[in-house]
């Protein structure tokens, strides 16, 4: 009955119950950042400790995404959504009634692991929808990765104040539950699958790899970047990332296909993901942190964790503006066009910060500009993604792009908290003004570069169909 009920599901049912749940999981991906120092403060947590509450998560997410967009393509993306939603859910209810900061990581790392949620919706989109629907889709969904992650920063301080940090988990679950109940009742299975089986031992060396990588971006504003335990972990990560480069090459059912990666509409997606997740990462740090700096600093607004959230309210609703519309500007101007204007609007948004940030208005203005970059940088990713890959390796592409966006963040905010801890004023413990404005300028030239990369991207027609094939190796070029 599932099966006959989900097959005469409209499109837009399928898409509303994707998003439902994807805004679930990117809501909880910034929701805890603002509300840090509360939950360390009634846990008794470590400064140490309470930054594994975001670490766990970040490495949870880097790590499955890649792995569950594979399973998807060889088992079925509904059946592994479905599993996926559910860990998710079990990962909220454990934050909820963690009684420690030990748990709570628990559960964010749980939490974490649902990543594939994304290249998983990406890959049924493109599997069931008509053809004219796919682009706008795909690019809606993937806007709701930077959508929910400035609503999670809107939200935190109206829950906290309010509630207890507990709020945070037991808020989400209901519309979690929901869109996994929704999932296996109206999201048929895709008859489109890949064959074959993961390659277990290249999937534990990019864990291992990424792993070792992200504990020392996350540790080297603690560690400091030229430490030995930072440049050693960072040496081991890639020597580790190389050795499974070599395990996939060898492999015959490689967990991510290289010649796949080496394509160039992929490699070049892939570091214009990173730079743009440099881009949307840092605002979400950068921005609260200088509004709340108090007056008497000279530059601060004095606001509070409510207040400060409030200053990315603009991003948000101009990201949800741009979403829906990227099918027509893909139509009209290509993905590439897209992209190339995204991360310029993104650019414009921390120039404009470094140069004028005196006035509320200017800071309104900027993090609106923001969210018109991110809203069509993250749409058009996801679609150039989708159009330079065959359809049975939708999942695994894209999440692979999902994980450079990722790092990009996780590289970003490290950079940006780095040159504000280098900034501060000793009298005082807070940061120059100079520091803000050289972490704006930072994310203004990550994202000039991330627009000069996107224009290396092969250009395909405005309105050009999505690829049935990858070109043969050599072509792609």
């Amino acid at each position: 009955m599932k099966t006959t009920i989900a097959r005469r599901s409209h499109p837009n049912l399928t898409l509303a119950v994707l998003v439902l749940g994807a805004v679930s999981y990117s809501l909880l991906q910034s929701l805890v950042a603002p509300a840090m120092p509360d939950i360390a403060r009634e846990t008794g947590a470590s400064a140490s400790a309470i930054s594994w509450v975001l670490t766990g998560y970040l490495l949870a997410a880097s790590v499955a995404t890649p792995i569950l967009g594979r399973l998807g393509d060889i088992h079925g993306k509904e059946r592994v959504l479905l599993a996926v939603l559910v860990a998710l859910a079990a990962g909220t209810v454990v934050c909820a009634l963690a009684p420690s900061v030990e748990v709570l990581i628990v559960g964010r790392v749980i939490q974490g692991a649902a990543g594939g949620i994304f290249p998983l919706a990406f890959a049924i989109i493109r599997d069931e929808f008509p053809r004219e629907k796919v682009a706008g889709s795909i690019g809606l969904m993937s806007s709701l990765l930077g959508i929910g992650g400035g609503a999670g920063v809107v939200l935190a301080g109206v829950i906290v104040d309010h509630l207890s940090y507990h709020w945070l988990f037991w808020i989400p679950l209901p519309a979690i539950l929901l869109a996994a109940v929704a999932t296996y009742r109206y999201i048929p299975e895709s008859p489109i699958t890949a064959p074959g089986r993961i390659n277990w031992a290249g999937g534990a060396l990019l864990s291992l790899g990424l792993v070792l990588v992200l504990v020392a971006v996350s540790q080297a504003s603690d560690w400091g970047w030229g430490s030995g335990r930072t440049l050693g972990l960072l040496l081991a990560g890639l020597v580790v990332l190389g050795g499974w480069v070599r395990s996939e090459l060898g492999s015959s059912d490689p967990l991510v296909d290289m010649r796949m990666m080496r394509i160039r509409g992929v490699w070049t997606t892939n570091v214009a993901a990173l730079l743009v997740g440099v881009g949307l990462y840092t605002s979400f740090i950068l921005i609260p942190q200088f509004v709340q700096e108090p007056e008497s600093t000279g530059y601060g607004f004095g606001a509070s964790v409510t207040a400060a959230g409030v200053f990315l309210l603009p991003s948000t609703i101009t990201m949800l503006a741009v979403g829906p519309a990227a099918g027509w500007i893909e139509r009209r101007f290509g993905a590439k066009a897209s992209l190339v204007a995204g991360c310029l609007f993104a650019a414009a948004s921390y120039a404009l910060l470094a140069v004028a940030h005196g006035d509320h208005w200017e800071v309104y203005l900027a993090s609106a500009l923001l969210g018109v970059g991110i809203g069509l940088s993250f749409a058009a990713l996801a679609n150039l993604i989708v159009a330079a890959v065959r359809q049975d390796q939708t999942g695994v592409a894209t999440g692979m792009n999902t994980v450079m966006r990722t790092v990009g963040g996780a590289v970003g905010g490290q950079v940006a908290g780095t040159m504000l801890a280098s900034g501060v004023v000793a009298a005082t413990g807070l940061p120059k003004e100079t520091a803000f404005t050289a972490a704006f300028a930072m994310g203004a030239a990550a994202l000039v570069v991330g627009a000069l990369v996107a224009l290396l991207i092969p250009g395909r027609p405005a309105g050009g169909r999505v690829a049935e094939a990858v070109a043969p190796e050599g072509a792609a070029a």
